[in-house]
């Protein structure tokens, strides 16, 4: 197979595309948004090999809350690596998973006063939520998973199921039961009527609505829109499991690691989950890696009972390991400078709605975006973005979200240039509003918007 050279007005011969198009499967979705050839990165850039550098508010969707290439983070792992450390260990003892562990209990678990067992689970944040359905199954004997209304939890079956994105579950192929689905906080007129469903159906033994083993919630529905749920309403989501004896899942792959501010999304609520999930940014570097946390009178698995070949990954333990000694064991610095970001990412996505009337902000700290009343502005937005070397995708049943996600490392002035590249896209948007071609509708009907898992 031959691969075409490409010559730009820099004078640099560079690949072109070509091998993508021809031999790599048509489900590439990121790439036909953003063509670029992407070659290093460092901070909150990246740079393509014709030079173009590109500011970047997706970050690797969630996976790199602490920037590309971290210097202490790399640091860390190329001296593990120099010295022979173990890269696969399945669930063998190694000496970088206890020094992650240690580091996680220290900094993570013992201040948020968690006594939660944790299991490394394969490495992404599917397999995490595979795991966590299992296990609440094995503890309670009952089939059922209630989920959300546009929940996303992930691309394997089970995960499929507690999912709602149509296009994404009739990818499965297969039917998709056990799980049932209620309104997601403000999902219906009068929100508190979702509970109400909830509490009424596990109630009533002739509601044809079995009480299920757990409930899973994203406090932030990444995928599904930015809809944020209100504090109160976790709280008396979970009081309503606690009184029927139903598990509580908190799905944190994407909100969670200090994307909402807090550690754990799900802090400003004060609850504490019966099993939290973990993926992304849990190795602080973009290594795969995905871990569930668990209370102890939870946890009757059979050894070997859930397992998988690369939950062992000892180069993500390394920084990981050094991510939460960076980051979040400095007195709460850090988590302050990333309330201030999330803070000014409101006030100027605030700005960006006031351009069209009837726009409305969501999500809550640095996983935030605009909601639109007319779909195609969101892709539209996103699109002139890029073309000004700005990296931000959409999210939602429509796309109809612009979703902004930096990492929680960006600078003042790197998010202000960031948002004034927004700002600049929506306005030429808005100066002409010409129909998408129809090969652009065509793929907005089947791309999915946000991160894979």
């Amino acid at each position: 197979m031959t691969v075409s050279l490409t010559f730009h007005s820099s004078g640099v011969i560079t690949m072109s595309t070509t091998i993508f198009e021809t031999l790599e499967s048509d489900v590439r979705s990121y790439c036909r948004n953003w063509p670029a050839v992407f070659e290093t990165a460092r901070g909150s850039r990246l740079h393509a090999e014709d030079g173009g550098a590109y500011l970047d508010f997706f970050s690797g969707a969630g996976a790199l809350n602490y920037g590309h290439n971290d210097p202490d983070l790399k640091r860390a792992l190329l001296e593990y690596l120099a010295a022979d450390g173990v890269v696969h260990s399945l669930d063998t003892y190694t000496t970088a998973k206890r020094r992650f562990l240690s580091a996680f209990e220290k900094h993570v678990l013992r201040p948020r006063g968690l006594n939660h067992k944790v299991q490394f689970t394969g490495p992404t944040g599917t397999n995490s939520v595979e795991a966590a359905l299992k296990l609440a199954r094995l503890n309670t004997g009952r089939t059922g998973v209630s989920a959300f209304t546009n929940a996303f939890h992930g691309m394997t079956l089970g995960s499929l199921s507690v999912t709602g994105n149509a296009m994404k579950r009739n990818g499965a192929g297969v039917p998709l039961p056990f799980a049932t689905t209620a309104p997601y906080d403000g999902y219906l007129e009068d929100p508190s009527w979702g509970l109400s469903w909830l509490a009424r159906t596990w109630g009533d033994s002739s509601s044809g609505v079995e009480r299920p083993a757990a409930v899973i919630v994203e406090t932030v529905q990444g995928e599904g829109g930015l809809n944020a749920a209100r504090a109160g309403w976790l709280r008396e989501l979970e009081a309503l499991c606690r009184e029927h004896e139903v598990l509580l899942i908190v799905d944190d792959v994407q909100a969670g690691c200090g994307r909402t501010g807090t550690f754990f999304s799900f802090e400003e609520a004060g609850i504490t989950p019966d099993i939290v999930c973990l993926s992304k940014s849990i190795s602080g570097y973009g290594l795969p890696m995905a871990l569930v946390l668990l209370r102890p009178e939870l946890d009757v698995w059979q050894p070997g009972q859930h397992n998988g070949t690369f939950r062992g990954n000892n180069a993500a333990f390394v920084t990981g390991t050094a991510a939460l000694e960076k980051y979040w064991a400095d007195g709460g610095v850090f988590q302050r400078s990333v309330v201030e970001r999330g803070k000014q990412l409101g006030d100027g996505l605030a700005r960006l709605a006031a351009l069209v009337e009837g726009a409305t902000c969501r999500g809550r700290g640095l996983l935030a975006g605009v909601h639109f009343p007319d779909p195609e502005l969101a892709e539209r937005i996103a699109g002139a973005a890029y073309e000004r070397h700005l990296l931000v995708e959409t999210s939602g049943a429509r796309s109809e979200v612009l979703k902004a996600m930096p990492a929680l490392t960006i600078s003042r002035e790197e998010l202000d240039e960031g948002l004034e590249i927004l700002m600049e896209a929506a306005r030429a948007v808005l100066a002409d509003r010409r129909p998408l071609a129809p090969a652009r509708m065509k793929e907005r009907e089947t791309l999915p918007s946000a991160g894979r898992r």
